[in-house]
């Protein structure tokens, strides 16, 4: 469901935008000034689609919280839709809100109708937003989240196990002599066994876990709240699930193994993105050393 922040501090006319917004199909979240907004969407950023931003407001204005947002977004990646609500209708007013990033105006008193027909507008942009993202992070051949994303994704979970204490798990996978199925059949043949895997990947991590092409034939596994044991554990699963049955290719069927290597962040609190990742790949490269088709996970 989408979700529409509201920042007035005019409780009435909040109220009012809060039951009819929720009437309309939209989940409302009030806050009273602009201070409690910005508080609201730095904690939780990606909750928040769409913005109604009141322009005159005590502590910071609307304008300001537009202004920062914009600048807040180029650092998050995450798009908001503001509609800015204003008693000045003037035509450089309209400007001024425009160029300080808002994507639409709605001047007081509010016609309810227009509002209700501005937030459909706001949603269906959002939506085509998300799409375009979506297909942004993905890698072209895997699907799954490319180098970048997810990258990215483990910045912001290692930001949320930070402030939660709940440790970071990663997992890094190898598909054992990968060149030699390249060489032997083709980079199309290869490409077909990548992707095969890819999808045996996608489908059986779970709600908590995340799946990435880290690079080549190694593809990287993100786990929330997971310790060495649980590392040990997703790791032997990813291996059973991928390698339990030959893959179908166009040189027929292909056995392959994997090598895995997994690391906890509960014994480096306050490890960084690039440690992890070192630490993950000390770990793959161990498993290669004892024979490959194994998993190892360091402490």
């Amino acid at each position: 469901m989408t979700q529409v922040l509201i920042a007035e501090d005019n409780i009435i006319s909040a109220r009012i935008m809060e039951k009819n917004i929720k009437d309309w199909g939209f989940c409302a979240v009030l806050t009273k000034d602009g201070k409690e907004a910005w508080t609201r969407l730095r904690q939780n950023p990606k909750d928040i689609q769409i913005i109604i931003l009141d322009w005159m407001m005590p502590r910071v204005s609307g304008i300001e919280i537009c202004r920062r947002l914009r600048r807040f977004q180029d650092k998050t990646g995450h798009y908001f839709y503001i509609i800015m609500v204003t008693a000045r209708d003037e035509r450089r007013d309209m400007i001024e809100g425009l160029l300080a990033g808002a994507d639409d105006y709605i001047t007081k008193p509010l016609d309810l109708l227009e509002l209700k027909a501005r937030l459909m507008i706001g949603r269906r942009i959002i939506m085509l937003q998300t799409k375009l993202m979506e297909l942004a992070s993905r890698d072209s051949l895997t699907q799954l989240l490319n180098h970048k994303s997810i990258l990215e994704h483990i910045e912001e979970e290692l930001d949320r196990s930070t402030r939660e204490g709940h440790p970071l798990g990663l997992v890094l996978l190898d598909i054992d002599f990968f060149k030699k199925i390249n060489d032997t059949h083709g980079h199309t043949v290869g490409d077909q066994v990548l992707v095969e895997i890819s999808s045996r990947l996608k489908n059986s991590i779970r709600k908590y876990e995340r799946a990435g092409r880290y690079g080549g034939d190694e593809l990287l596994v993100v786990v929330t709240n997971c310790d060495w044991d649980k590392v040990k554990k997703v790791s032997e699963r990813l291996k059973r699930v991928v390698c339990s049955r030959k893959i179908m290719t166009d040189a027929g069927s292909i056995k392959v193994n994997l090598s895995l290597g997994g690391i906890s962040s509960v014994s480096r609190p306050h490890a960084g993105v690039k440690i992890l990742l070192r630490a993950c790949d000390r770990a793959l490269y161990r498993a290669k050393e004892k024979g490959r088709n194994c998993c190892v996970v360091v402490p």
